[in-house]
């Protein structure tokens, strides 16, 4: 009996050759075929697992070719229809044909604690080599990250100390107008003091149910010119609080120029991030704003993997009250 171990990516050819992708063709190498029974079962075996293929698709196995798993061969599978040919799957056939596998294969060699750019931003907590790195992407308009920055990365510090390393990448959302211009603001403040782009990170999230609208007017709705000026002002009295040059600030603030903000949502792209707030620590990915045990469960885990000792177990607030009553 032919057996698969997975069928999402032969699911996903089958896909491609429906809507018409152009692709590579089987492997042309020397081999050895498959025989045209075992050839016979795979076809069955694919036509009943893809109930969506085309009938008149053409399935087209390639010829066997060594293998790093012993007992099994690699071989290539595509689908033809209406002209046009999916891209190869790779599959492990058994050397007695009973068995076809499909085995993804990943390189873990490289340290997922640096796989995430963290240099060059303003930091909290330890040094740029601390043992946990914690990079978030974060939109400043956002009220999750705003519940997320005001519980968590305190606690973070209080409990780690220099053990943690936190920076923040830029990634305004589209549906939040002034997002945008809330992160080119603190990044006119990132070079000239981390502190002041701190504070002004801080500031923002803890008023920003309030920006755009005006002080004293109750029932005035947001808008995004009075929200422009807010911003301003707050980053503006943040740097004045460091004594940066204010104006290098104003110029900076009047070019508006979103050029590195946007290679952060570039990168937040590339990394498949559909929402924010979204935290790596040391390469580990953690969405939205989750309890605070679990991050620093994923914290002590990774502190683990450093060879470094993590703190006591956390215990919740609720937890260690239980016990005294």
């Amino acid at each position: 009996m032919l057996t698969v171990s997975r069928l999402s990516a032969l699911l996903l050819v089958f896909s491609l050759v429906r809507f018409g992708c152009h692709a590579q063709t089987p492997a042309t190498a020397a081999g050895k075929s498959v025989s045209p029974a075992t050839a016979f079962r795979i076809e069955s075996l694919i036509r009943r697992k893809a109930p969506d293929m085309p009938p008149a698709s053409t399935i087209n196995i390639g010829t066997l070719q060594p293998s790093t798993m012993p007992g099994f061969s690699k071989v290539e599978i595509t689908v033809s229809n209406d002209g046009h040919t999916s891209r190869p799957i790779q599959f492990l056939l058994s050397d007695d044909g009973k068995t076809l596998e499909q085995v993804s294969t990943y390189d873990i060699s490289a340290d997922p604690r640096t796989s995430i750019p963290y240099l060059g931003r303003p930091s909290r907590g330890g040094a740029a080599d601390a043992p946990v790195i914690i990079v978030g992407f974060d939109d400043l308009e956002c009220p999750y990250c705003a519940r997320l920055h005001a519980s968590i990365f305190p606690a973070i510090q209080q409990r780690y100390g220099d053990k943690v390393h936190i920076v923040y990448r830029d990634y305004p959302l589209d549906m939040h107008p002034w997002a945008m211009r809330a992160a080119v603001d603190v990044n006119c403040l990132a070079e000239q003091s981390p502190e002041a782009y701190w504070s002004s990170v801080d500031t923002i999230h803890a008023q920003a149910s309030k920006i755009g609208t005006t002080p004293g007017e109750a029932k005035s709705s947001p808008t995004l010119d009075v929200a422009d000026k807010q911003l301003d002002q707050i980053v503006r009295e943040n740097g004045a609080k460091q004594k940066v040059d204010t104006t290098k600030l104003d110029a900076c603030i009047a070019k508006q120029d979103t050029t590195g903000v946007e290679e952060n949502v570039h990168l937040a792209q590339s990394l498949n991030l559909m929402s924010t707030p979204s935290l790596f620590i040391n390469g580990d990915k953690v969405d939205g704003a989750v309890p605070i045990e679990f991050i620093f469960s994923v914290i002590d885990k990774a502190m683990l993997a450093q060879g470094v000792q993590p703190p006591a177990p956390y215990v919740p607030p609720a937890a260690e009250n239980a016990k005294k009553s």
